[in-house]
């Protein structure tokens, strides 16, 4: 829980940003019921709910969901992953069992609760959108050791066929290989390497990120390749990260021939009724068999559900659709406000909180957003973030066209760099 402008604000944690059609119903309820009814979707594939009339309440509803498996761990289970799942033409493994087993990991060591709530985890499927979020530590699996049996559509989990990737600390290679089935012995190893070298250096321990400490990805390296027998250094080509892709919206083509769907929300954010919107395409259901279902009580079957992954974008991914149903899903969503077409102004436009949430900005930059966007035929060339203060809060990586409010207008700068946007390129006019 945090204090914001608007009252108390209470971030859920999704790792891999997986979450089901009945957790979606719940948050959606508990928005409406408990806070300003609006779900906010996270540059870490979390969400947050604003202007809460009864933290506790939501924190014990969202418990019984199954969304906070550790109270103790709860600001630590930061872990993103690739929202494809290895279904891709790219994939080679699904990260789903390995994000699953990291959390479980995490969960599981008292001392890993001390890790800064801003420390990331990422989980590549082979597909390279995870690297460019420069997330402390990031699996990115290189190639299947053994061919092996698999489900239609999806890559190997963890062990079940050798797959081998390499570790990058900070988004920068470390040039460790690791298997992947002791791939999270490796990360959790990392994380904790990370806690020894803070508090080893007095001028240090304030750190959140292993960018932080002087050296941090080369000393954590030291710390692996001798104490960790299945760390195994390695001479091979590094890993290059590139930049992060850009938010999209459409349909992407699975290797079974089936399609994975991906919506905007504009701005990212939800309101209670878009949120059960997504979770009746996610019922596999349309709106008129959604109704029929609640009224018999069969709310959802986990068994027939189609897999849901929120993304470091601000997006939400639907998974293993058949092209009918796909088109059945984008006619609920686009009835709902939220956007799945490629060609949409809303393609690429961020904003943060801004007033009156937010104490520190100096404009609506919600409403300014939602104001310019009305006056585009399409999408923008560059993603562009809106700001209400030098903060930021919420800026992409990679080239971005910030607009920053400055009490009398807003200043525009395009930014480009792996750090996310820290280097100005270029300056225009004073927008008012």
């Amino acid at each position: 829980m945090h204090e914001a402008a608007d009252g108390p604000l209470a971030r859920v944690r999704l790792p891999g940003g997986a979450i089901s059609p009945a957790q979606l119903r719940e948050l959606a309820a508990c928005a409406e019921e408990l806070g300003g009814g609006v779900i906010e979707l996270t540059s870490r594939a979390n969400v947050q709910v604003r202007a809460l009339r009864s933290p506790a309440a939501f924190a014990g509803r969202i418990a019984a969901a199954g969304l906070l498996p550790s109270a103790a761990h709860e600001r630590v289970r930061n872990i993103v992953a690739s929202p494809l799942g290895g279904r891709g033409p790219a994939g080679l493994l699904d990260p789903a069992p390995l994000v699953a087993a990291l959390d479980r990991a995490l969960c599981a060591l008292p001392r890993l609760a001390g890790l800064p709530g801003r420390f990331l985890f990422a989980v590549d499927d082979g597909t390279g959108d995870m690297p460019g979020l420069g997330a402390d530590v990031t699996f990115v699996p290189s190639a299947p050791e053994t061919p092996v049996a698999r489900p239609e559509g999806t890559a190997g989990g963890p062990g079940d066929g050798g797959a081998v990737g390499r570790l990058l600390l900070a988004g920068a290679d470390a040039g460790i290989v690791v298997r992947a089935e002791v791939a999270v012995q490796v990360m959790v190893a990392a994380a904790a390497a990370f806690l020894d070298e803070r508090e080893a250096t007095p001028g240090e321990r304030a750190a959140w990120r292993i960018e932080e400490l002087t050296d941090g990805p080369a000393r954590i390296t030291a710390r692996l390749t001798t104490a960790d027998p299945t760390a195994d250094p390695t001479s091979g080509p590094p890993i290059s990260p590139g930049p992060s892709p850009p938010q999209h919206a459409g349909r992407i083509g699975q290797r079974d021939g089936r399609v994975a769907l991906e919506v905007v929300a504009p701005l990212g954010r939800l309101s209670a009724a878009q949120a059960r919107a997504l979770a009746t395409v996610a019922s596999g259901t349309d709106g008129e068999c959604a109704a029929q279902e609640r009224a018999a009580g069969r709310v959802s079957d986990p068994a027939t559900d189609v897999p849901v992954r929120l993304t470091p974008w601000r997006t939400v991914m639907f998974l293993d659709l058949s092209p009918e149903a796909a088109g059945r899903a984008e006619r609920t969503l686009a009835e709902a406000g939220l956007v799945t077409d490629p060609a949409s102004p809303w393609v690429g436009v961020s904003a943060c909180t801004g007033r009156p949430g937010c104490a520190k900005a100096r404009a609506d930059v919600q409403q300014d957003a939602r104001r310019w966007v009305a006056e585009l035929d399409g999408p923008a060339p560059d993603p562009v973030h809106w700001a209400g203060c030098e903060r930021r809060c919420g800026l992409p990586r990679g080239r971005v066209v910030q607009l920053t409010a400055t009490g009398d207008g807003y200043r525009r700068t395009t930014t480009a760099g792996r750090d996310g946007g820290q280097h100005p390129i270029a300056t225009q006019e004073r927008l008012q």
